[in-house]
């Protein structure tokens, strides 16, 4: 079976930075990735004030999740990304810089970036959750 995944903007909808308002599934099989913190391997926290360092240590951890299932970042239908932040700009440079990643693939399809208050390690800035198509 080959994989059939749709990604759509209707003409009646804003125009996007890069995502998908829709992304259709055909069929198959779905992984959901817990949320990706910026912890390293040892369970210690990255770049506790640095924005840039945790959200490249989200994209290592995102892509060795993907790859633990056997799928890349085009697989991704879905995404959530959380940025402990109320300034736009930031939010904005959160975006900018996963979409200039090796997960940018991740980014194109339905996607929600929010300011949030609190996430849940100290000093956490950020945490990305992924839906994935799974090949087959």
């Amino acid at each position: 079976m080959t994989e059939k995944i749709t990604r759509i903007n209707p003409e009646r909808l804003h125009q996007t930075p890069g995502y998908h308002h829709i992304t259709v599934v055909e069929s198959g099989r779905t992984a959901y990735l817990a949320g990706q913190c910026p912890l390293d391997r040892d369970g210690e926290l990255v770049g506790p004030h640095s924005l840039d360092a945790q959200i490249d240590q989200v994209v290592a951890n995102s892509l060795t999740a993907l790859s633990a299932v056997h799928a890349q970042p085009h697989h991704v239908v879905r995404s959530v990304i959380y940025v402990r932040s109320d300034d736009q700009a930031t939010l904005g440079a959160a975006w900018a810089r996963l979409t200039a990643s090796p997960l940018a693939p991740a980014f194109t399809t339905a996607s929600t970036l929010l300011g949030v208050a609190q996430l849940g390690f100290t000093h956490q800035l950020v945490e990305v959750d992924l839906t994935v198509a799974l090949p087959d």
